[in-house]
């Protein structure tokens, strides 16, 4: 069975091409590592002639983690060296696996440095060859 990250990612007030911007930023850097995939979640189909855009749906990636042991730690690091680089604004982070979620939003480098490894480190077992 594969495991599957999935990262949410959001900025409240941000336009909708922002966040896809910032989106496509962090898939390229994960494409980078020892995982299956990196893509986008598909989103619901807009009905023709409407104009709303789901913000979470453009900030949605799937990160299939394949059979690296080292493939989640790589992850979080990647994406904690992003949300460093963020700068101007500081955008709020969802990721999900096996039914847990760890949610960061307005934290310090250094609570968000203490969530990350508790989260890494609950699943570390996530890719492990029995």
């Amino acid at each position: 069975m594969e495991n599957r990250l999935l990262i949410l990612l959001s900025e409240e007030g941000a336009e909708a091409e922002h966040v896809a911007e910032l989106t496509t930023y962090l898939r390229e850097e994960l494409l980078d590592l020892d995982v299956e995939d990196v893509s986008a979640v598909p989103g619901e189909e807009v009905p023709a002639g409407a104009r709303a855009v789901d913000v979470t749906q453009i900030g949605s990636l799937l990160v299939t983690l394949g059979t690296s042991a080292t493939a989640l730690n790589q992850v979080v690091t990647v994406i904690r060296s992003w949300l460093g680089r963020c700068q101007d604004t500081r955008p709020s982070l969802r990721l999900t696996l096996d039914n847990d979620t760890l949610e960061i939003s307005e934290a310090t480098d250094e609570q968000i440095t203490e969530a990350f490894d508790i989260f890494v480190q609950k699943h570390s077992t996530v890719g492990a060859q029995p």
